[in-house]
């Protein structure tokens, strides 16, 4: 039986989210069509947005869903580009964002020429709402993450979206990491932001709270400009054509209301957990070091800096183990590289191929955490060892 630790790739589909799937999809009809089987599509299809924007502080016409978080991410980073002030072409980027963000980015400094503003991150993995709030004037628009993925540390997205705001500057969150986890509300955060300035999208995903892969949202304030990057049909405001995945849909919103119940309870649970499993790496590799904010962090993940042995040594030797963990973001492609997050904390490039994230969820017990430290020791002197191997042959 594989001990999971890693539901910060991907969390296990709740039950009555997959019960909520299936019977969507036994509803036959596109939600698009006018005749009764398409209704009654639609009307599951609207629930499942109202219900959504119940949990995410918004109005259930602000909801567009797409096909995951990926996807959120580049209608909002590009659709904001697309829409951007005339003249304006800095983007307000803090480092150590997710590559969905990064390499949206990058392709509009490639293909557009747009020109990144970078904010350097705060040891902690936390974005400096003074650097960040100095960075807006001027720019075409800005984005940033409530939550770092790989380190957990969460910012201060109140004070991001105010700055925003106040500087008249179109702000896109990335709130994957941090859907379900701690407390967040759009509109709150918007506040009093009026037309296309300050808070104005904010991205999530199904598959981290428990719904099915392969649908996310983005939300979408009514006064947001903000250009579609799907053509084809006119759905949903005209932001993201294409037929709607009304069963997707529908587990996403009954997976959502399911973390948010139980949203303090896991989070008092899933601290103690981590705390126990932070205590015992200490106690068995004594020159392991966490990473991140000690206090304002996403309870359930842990990142740790292991000196002297190798990430992808130590997941694989823990594989083996049946303990499953990860070195940081799943979206690189299983392509083993130095975290970038790790670097933009001011740590060197040895540092960054030397650390594991620990992601707890609510399958996660304590004889989890137990089988895991049961293997961690073997896993770091079989890793030093091979990494003291591989510099002798060099």
């Amino acid at each position: 039986m594989q001990v999971y630790l890693d539901h910060a790739a991907s969390s296990p589909l709740r039950p009555q989210a997959r019960d909520a799937w299936i019977a969507a999809a036994e509803v036959v009809g596109n939600a698009s069509s006018i005749h009764g089987g398409g209704q009654q599509a639609r009307r599951v299809l609207e629930e499942a947005r109202e219900r959504l924007a119940a949990t995410l502080g918004c109005d259930p016409i602000e909801v567009v869903f797409t096909s995951g978080g990926t996807e959120a991410v580049n209608l909002a980073v590009k659709g904001l580009w697309s829409a951007r002030p005339q003249g304006a072409r800095e983007i307000v980027l803090p480092d150590g964002e997710h590559h969905a963000t990064l390499d949206s980015v990058a392709a509009l400094v490639d293909r557009e020429g747009a020109v990144p503003r970078p904010v350097r991150l705060e040891r902690t993995g936390a974005i400096p709402v003074a650097d960040f709030t100095a960075a807006l004037p001027g720019a075409a628009f800005a984005t940033a993450m409530v939550a770092n993925n790989e380190l957990g540390t969460i910012s201060d997205a109140a004070a991001l979206a105010e700055a925003a705001a106040s500087a008249e500057v179109a702000l896109h969150l990335d709130a994957v990491a941090a859907f379900g986890h701690i407390p967040l509300s759009f509109s709150a955060w918007r506040a009093d932001a009026a037309g296309p300035g300050g808070l104005v999208a904010m991205s999530v995903s199904a598959h981290k709270v428990g719904g099915p892969v392969g649908v996310g949202a983005v939300v979408v304030a009514r006064g947001a400009r903000l250009h579609p990057q799907i053509h084809g049909g006119g759905q949903q405001r005209g932001l993201r054509a294409g037929t709607q995945d009304v069963a997707g849909a529908a587990a996403f919103a009954v997976a959502a209301e399911a973390a948010l119940a139980d949203q303090a309870a896991e989070g008092v649970r899933l601290g103690r957990l981590r705390e126990r499993l932070a205590a015992g790496i200490l106690a068995a590799v004594p020159d392991a070091e966490p990473l991140g904010d000690p206090v304002r962090r996403v309870p359930g993940t842990l990142h740790v800096h292991f000196p002297g042995a190798r990430g992808e040594t130590l997941l694989f030797l823990l594989d083996q183990h049946g303990v499953a963990v990860s070195t940081g973001s799943a979206c690189q492609a299983g392509v083993p590289e130095p975290s970038h997050v790790v670097q933009a904390i001011g740590r060197d490039e040895e540092t960054a191929r030397s650390v594991l994230r620990f992601s707890l969820g609510r399958t996660t017990t304590e004889s989890d955490v137990d089988a895991a430290l049961a293997a961690i020791p073997w896993a770091v002197e079989r890793a030093r060892a091979a990494g003291a191997a591989r510099s002798l042959r060099s």
